[in-house]
């Protein structure tokens, strides 16, 4: 706990738990509990990565986490599907039953099947910015590893805020008070 304590005290507030299959190996997910609640007395959020079509063997798990659950790239939905469709609302109805549920409206050039300006994105992203304005943050994955398909712009991906987040109200959510909530709660 003591490396917890000077991680906290350098600036750390959370703890990420990455479940994409083809980039790690299997941990037993009652070591990330254990983790989650240690990590509780500290205030820190949990960050979860995965892909859509684990999303309905994770939900369980997730909804034992303690605290604030992140999840990150909306749950990497595949934008080729309707975004009022299931596979979708699947995750939709996790935010709705959840109010610690969290989501990061981030990474559209890696969920693009149209590539930039990333159009086949931006519905699933307005959609979770509309629906659930006190729980959704923005961020790039700069510096974009392990990306094959192109080198994103990272000037259009700040450009692509203004259509995700139309009104100066939803933008100051999900790039001010949002963050600052989770963040900096105690500023």
């Amino acid at each position: 706990d003591d490396e917890l304590d000077s991680m906290d005290a350098a600036g750390v507030r959370g703890v990420r738990f990455n479940f994409v299959k083809r980039l790690v190996d299997a941990t037993p997910r009652e070591l990330f509990l254990r983790t989650a609640e240690r990590v509780q007395r500290l205030g820190w959020h949990i960050v979860v990565y995965f892909e859509a079509p684990d999303l309905a063997d994770l939900t369980p798990f997730l909804k034992e986490l303690p605290g604030i659950v992140v999840v990150d790239h909306m749950g990497r939905p595949d934008v080729t599907r309707p975004v009022e469709g299931p596979d979708f609302g699947m995750f939709v109805d996790l935010m709705a039953t959840m109010p610690n549920l969290w989501t990061k409206v981030s990474c559209p050039e890696r969920l693009t099947a149209a590539g930039p300006p990333y159009d086949d994105v931006v519905p699933f992203q307005r959609h979770l910015v509309e629906t659930f304005t006190d729980r959704v943050l923005w961020g790039t994955d700069w510096p974009h590893p392990n990306m094959k398909s192109h080198k994103p712009d990272d000037g259009l991906l700040v450009d692509h805020i203004a259509r995700i987040a139309p009104t100066p109200e939803l933008q100051q959510a999900l790039l001010v008070s949002n963050p600052m909530r989770l963040y900096w709660s105690e500023v």
